[in-house]
């Protein structure tokens, strides 16, 4: 284990507790997964009690910065009449920030444990298994979800995404991107993620299996100061390919400056015709 991580013990911790249940589901059966992911984060959060998670419930004021951040990101897709569903909503934070700006909010998650004690007028806490989306809605908004399932269980996800919104619904997804990772627990540890993120996406990854499960329309958004703009997906892709083509450690260097980070972060918004 690299020298730096032994030099915080609580870090050391989670790396060996996560990179072990990680392990557990990168070898498990589709028929296992069904109960697993519950299962592995309810034992990270019994063995990690300062994980991030659960420590952001409070750390309200860091939080909320946070929080206004994606909700300013999200308002130009909610209405009175958005039915909306977070898929992997965690601490149900967000969920409820956009529930009185709609006309129903869901929030679904894993773990019984991180979204324990939520309540708030419009807003309804659904447990899955991962993978099942058992709510119908306008607009579904995952954030730093799609890393963490099972590369064989995402085209099923989205599959049941797809199945779960209405007609001219759209799914938005914020993922972390590959080209500049790992960014789990293993970052500034392993070349790749070795933890809880079980597959880091690129845009081009991501956009064709959107397409895959029925998607006609994938569109990129990027941030950029205080402005944000929907791009055609081939125009972050062609990024992508120019730094992919730069010698590794080079085209970290260069994903990682601040203005590609945000063109190459993987923000991808599929409309379902």
């Amino acid at each position: 284990m690299p020298s730096q991580l032994l030099k915080d013990p609580k870090r050391a911790h989670h790396y060996r507790v996560e990179i072990g249940l990680a392990d557990r589901l990168r070898n498990s059966s589709r028929a296992e997964r069904k109960h697993l992911y519950s299962s592995v984060y309810e034992e990270l959060f019994r063995e990690v009690p300062y994980h991030s998670q659960l420590v952001h419930k409070s750390q309200e004021t860091l939080r909320r910065a946070e929080l206004q951040k994606l909700f300013e990101t999200l308002r130009p897709f909610l209405n009175p009449d958005t039915v909306y569903a977070e898929v992997g909503a965690g601490d149900c934070a967000l969920t409820m920030m956009v529930a009185p700006h709609v006309r129903k909010a869901y929030a679904i998650d894993v773990s019984e444990t991180v979204t324990r004690g939520v309540s708030a007028p419009n807003l309804e806490v659904v447990l899955s298994d991962g993978i099942s989306i058992p709510v119908k809605a306008t607009l579904i908004f995952s954030n730093q979800l799609m890393e963490h399932l099972h590369p064989d269980d995402a085209r099923d996800q989205l599959a049941n995404v797809f199945a779960a919104l209405e007609p001219d619904g759209k799914y938005f997804c914020i993922t972390p991107s590959r080209m500049n990772g790992p960014h789990d627990v293993s970052r500034g540890i392993d070349e790749v993620a070795r933890g809880f993120h079980l597959r880091e996406y690129t845009n081009r990854e991501l956009a064709g299996l959107f397409r895959s499960v029925g998607f006609a329309r994938v569109q990129a958004l990027a941030g950029i100061r205080n402005f944000q703009m929907t791009l055609p997906v081939g125009v972050v892709i062609a990024f992508e390919t120019i730094v992919g083509c730069l010698p590794r450690s080079l085209g970290w260097r260069v994903s990682n400056l601040p203005i590609l980070r945000r063109i190459l972060g993987v923000q991808l918004i599929a409309t379902r015709r």
